[in-house]
Order: C-alpha cells, then sequence, then structure tokens
C-alpha cells in the first residue's frame, strides 16, 4: 500500500480517468499480510461464531451423515437412545457414555421411526425399504419383518413405512405403509398375523389402543379406521362429514381405550368415539395443517396438545371440549411430547428451537437452542431427566429437564 506525499497536478491523470502515482510521490511502503486486509465475510463468520455459542445441549450425537427423522428412549434404561434418518441407518448410544454407540445398518431406505417394545428388550426400526427391523438392546439384529413386496419392474421399494408401533403388552408389531395397508407380525416368531386391507392412500398415522385389543389407522384418504387386530376386520370406517376434509397427520388414543383424537391438514382436530365409530367432537383453533398432537399422561390434567403448521401449539381441555391456551411460536410445531406425568409440554419447531410451555397456565418457560434446522422428533428419557431431539441437521441433542418433571 502507498501514501502520497503531494496534491494531484492536471499531468497526474490520464485521458481515460486514471490517475498515476509517480515514484517521487512515494514517502513510505507497507506490505500487508493477508490477516490485516478486511474480510468480507467477517461480520457473517462473527454470526456464525454466535451462533454456534448458542447451543443448549449438554450433548450433541453426530454418528449420522444425513438428515434425522426419529428418536426414542428406552422405557427401561434411562440413557439408552435410538436415532434413524436419511442417511439409511440407525444407531444405539447412551447419554452421557460418548464412548458408545452401536450402528443399525440393515436398511437400504431412509430409517423413518423408532419405536421400543414397552419392556424394553428390543427395538424396531422402520423404513422407507418397507422393512421393519428388530434388534436388541446391545445392536444385534433379532428380525427382519418385511412388508409390500419390492416392484418387479424398478426393484425399488416404493411402499415404505412411515410410522411402527408395538403392542402395549406383548411383542406384536404395527406398521403403516405408503401402500395403503397396515402390518402386524409376531416379533418372537418373525411371522406376519394380519394385513389390515382398506384405505386407498398411505397409512399416515395409528397405534394400538392402550388395553391391545384394537388398533386405530389414519390415512391420507382422509379416513380413520378402527380395526379388531384378531380378525382384520374394519370394524369402523370414520369418514365424510362431520369428520376430516383432508389427510390425516397423526392421531392420539385415551389412556381408558375410549378415545381417538386426530389432526389432519384441513386444520382440525376431530374426537372419535372408538366403542361407537361416532364422531363426538370437533376441535377448532389451528388455522392450518395440524402436525402432531399427544395427549397428557396425568389424570390430574385431561388435557391435549397440539401442534402445526399456523406457527401455534394448542392446550386443549377435554372435558370442555375448548382451547385452554393458545401459544404462539416463530416457525411451524413439527413434534411435540409431554414431559411425564407433569403440565408442561415439549414442542420442536422448524427452525431448529425446542419450547417448553406450561400447560396449566400457557406460559413459555423455556427455550433451548442448539440446532440450526427443523426438528423432526423428540423424546424424553424414562427417568424425565433428559429431552432427546433429532434434526434436519443431521444431528441430535440432550437436553437436561429434569426441573420439569
Amino acid at each position: 500500500m502507498f501514501y502520497s506525499s503531494r496534491k494531484m497536478m492536471d499531468g497526474d491523470m490520464s485521458d481515460d480517468g486514471e490517475i498515476y502515482i509517480h515514484d517521487a510521490d512515494t514517502i513510505h511502503e507497507i506490505t500487508l499480510d493477508d490477516e490485516d486486509l478486511p474480510d468480507v465475510n467477517d461480520e457473517d463468520d462473527e454470526q456464525a461464531d454466535f451462533d454456534e455459542d448458542l447451543d443448549d445441549s449438554m450433548h450433541t450425537f453426530t454418528g449420522h451423515t444425513s438428515e434425522l427423522y426419529a428418536v426414542a428412549c428406552s422405557p427401561t434404561d434411562p440413557l439408552l437412545v435410538a436415532t434413524g434418518g436419511g442417511d439409511d441407518r440407525g444407531f444405539l448410544w447412551k447419554i452421557g457414555q460418548g464412548d458408545w454407540a452401536a450402528e443399525m445398518g440393515g436398511h437400504k431406505d431412509t430409517v423413518t421411526s423408532l419405536a421400543f417394545s414397552s419392556d424394553g428388550q428390543f427395538l424396531a426400526s422402520g423404513g422407507l425399504d418397507s422393512v421393519v427391523n428388530v434388534w436388541d438392546t446391545s445392536g444385534n439384529r433379532k428380525c427382519t419383518l418385511e412388508g409390500p413386496a419390492v416392484s418387479e419392474q424398478t426393484e425399488e421399494h416404493a411402499d415404505g413405512f412411515e410410522w411402527v408401533r408395538w403392542h402395549p403388552r406383548g411383542h406384536l408389531v404395527l406398521a403403516g405403509s405408503n401402500d395403503g395397508t397396515a402390518w402386524m407380525w409376531n416379533a418372537d416368531r418373525g411371522a406376519v398375523l394380519q394385513v389390515f386391507l382398506g384405505h386407498s392412500k398411505p397409512v399416515t398415522c395409528g397405534d394400538f389402543t392402550p388395553d391391545g385389543k384394537t388398533i386405530c389407522t389414519g390415512s391420507d384418504d382422509m379416513s380413520l379406521r378402527i380395526w379388531n387386530p384378531r380378525t382384520g376386520e374394519s370394524v369402523y370406517v370414520i369418514k365424510g362429514h362431520p369428520y376430516h376434509t383432508a389427510r390425516l397427520n397423526c392421531l392420539a388414543i385415551s389412556s381408558d381405550s375410549t378415545l381417538v383424537l386426530t389432526g389432519s391438514e384441513d386444520g382440525s382436530v376431530k374426537i372419535v368415539n372408538i366403542v361407537t365409530g361416532k364422531v363426538v367432537s370437533t376441535l377448532s383453533r389451528h388455522t392450518d395443517s395440524v402436525s402432531c398432537i399427544a395427549l397428557s399422561r396425568s389424570s390430574s390434567f385431561p388435557w391435549a396438545a397440539t401442534g402445526g403448521r399456523d406457527q401455534q401449539l394448542v392446550i386443549w381441555d377435554l372435558e370442555r371440549s375448548d382451547a385452554r391456551n393458545i401459544c404462539n411460536h416463530e416457525s411451524e410445531v413439527t413434534c411435540l411430547t409431554w414431559i411425564g406425568m407433569s403440565r408442561y409440554v415439549a414442542a420442536g419447531c422448524g427452525d431448529g428451537d425446542v419450547v417448553i410451555w406450561d400447560g396449566r397456565s400457557g406460559d413459555k418457560v423455556k427455550t433451548f437452542k442448539g440446532h440450526s434446522s427443523c426438528v423432526q422428533s423428540l423424546a424424553v428419557s424414562s427417568n424425565h431427566d433428559f429431552l432427546v431431539t433429532a434434526s434436519d441437521d443431521g444431528t441430535a441433542r440432550i437436553f437436561e429437564i429434569g426441573e420439569f418433571k
């Protein structure tokens, strides 16, 4: 860099407007290193460093190489966690034991869902390869439960599984397929028990009732079906007025196995009596698609929570069939869960935030930062001390929540 000691003269400028500095005008020459030069990205880098500092997690699991779509916590081991994602892999790992992880690599397509058996002995992983793999808690594959056959023309699994659930008291596995079927297997024998036929479009949600006697499934065809798991018979089909007018995204079943709540892209939540197959109530406060739903586990709080694309988390008083609190977020609510038997609910959001709400007051009591992209799934450890999240950013994070249990 050069500094000039004399004023510019007429002869110092060329016809095309360029200015020349003569050697005689130079009074001092300074050599600059690259480090001395201003970086146009300095401001961005400072912002990135600032954002990295906004991490409230106690641990980050980075074993995956793609987006994460599922996380599950063992019901018996408070440290055991499973994650699965778009890298076609699942992992078993333990909170506070960063030197141990077991890879579950038996899938040929995205791992979409994970669930532990109620006794904690096994983990089921469902994938877009139309396969459910069953693993023990050391990461050894026990069996492979096959679903819809591979297309002979394309050799692709176009009809993969979107969700998987265990029977509440046995080793029966239930999964919903994109081809409109639901499948139930005996995991101890690795055998198909029932294929539930009736939906005309992807089976987007489903579960056993807590008493294990009934199955409920929701579909892209705008219907809810209630099944007898022993016979495979569709006992009730709930469709048309006064039911949903768009695809079902999620469902939750009451602890007494009498009611099922369903959330839809039409923005409504419907309450259906499982025994009669009748729609008994409509909950309408969302203004866009309902993405997730969960029922409080405490008899002291007869509440449900729903999250939607409208950036709202709604706490519902089921005794009055009305909204108790409407909690506003800064982005879409993608997943949620109640924390144990408490009045607190955790919501994962499209911007990567995880927010804890007090269901009684509707107050935001904590916001956890750390993820840089959408939170796709979250789960609470069996001792209710930890919240584990899975994100599009390819990481799973652990947040301490003992104060809310």
